[in-house]
């Protein structure tokens, strides 16, 4: 019925796409909330907003870190990351909240930049990771996509839940 086969969507397109916009959704729900808000957890176990910016910040250090890496050496022996004891490790609720916002945006777009630069049709080099073995930049990509989504998913339902009058701690 078509004239002309479609394409597949080209993945890496709509990654870098999502990599972009992620930084921009993280301070939307952000945006306009006082400190106590921004420091509100809604269990004990959970993150609150201020601590989900800090953490998307230092993980996104360690992922820019780790694409130099791969685009710069042959196969090289990546470091092991645990970013969930940054949480504990670093006093989060204390970070000034724009400061944190500007390094993470910053860092954001110099991985995306990595990755349209030298690293655009190389997404299958890889390193070598101490517990997970060979990781390609494709899979470092989607992975870092899927924890920006969760995270986001996090901010976005700590949001509603101040809009429904959750209370302050």
């Amino acid at each position: 019925m078509f004239p002309h086969e479609i394409e597949a969507p080209d993945e890496s397109r709509w990654l870098l796409k999502a990599l972009r916009e992620s930084a921009h959704e993280l301070e939307s729900q952000l945006w306009g909330l006082d400190e106590d808000e921004l420091r509100w957890r809604p269990s004990d176990d959970a993150m609150s907003l201020k601590e989900i910016a800090a953490h998307m910040r230092d993980c996104e250090e360690h992922f820019l870190e780790t694409l130099e890496l791969i685009v710069e050496r042959d196969e090289p022996k990546l470091k092991a990351f645990d970013g969930d004891a940054l949480v504990m490790d670093r006093d989060y609720q204390e970070t000034d909240l724009f400061e944190t916002l500007d390094e993470f945006t910053y860092l954001r777009h110099r991985s995306v930049n990595v990755l349209w630069g030298p690293a655009l049709g190389e997404w299958d080099r890889k390193g070598r990771h101490p517990y997970l073995g060979p990781l390609t930049i494709a899979q470092l990509v989607r992975d870092q996509n899927e924890h920006d989504l969760e995270h986001l998913w996090q901010a976005r339902n700590i949001r509603e839940s101040l809009a429904q009058g959750a209370p302050s701690r």
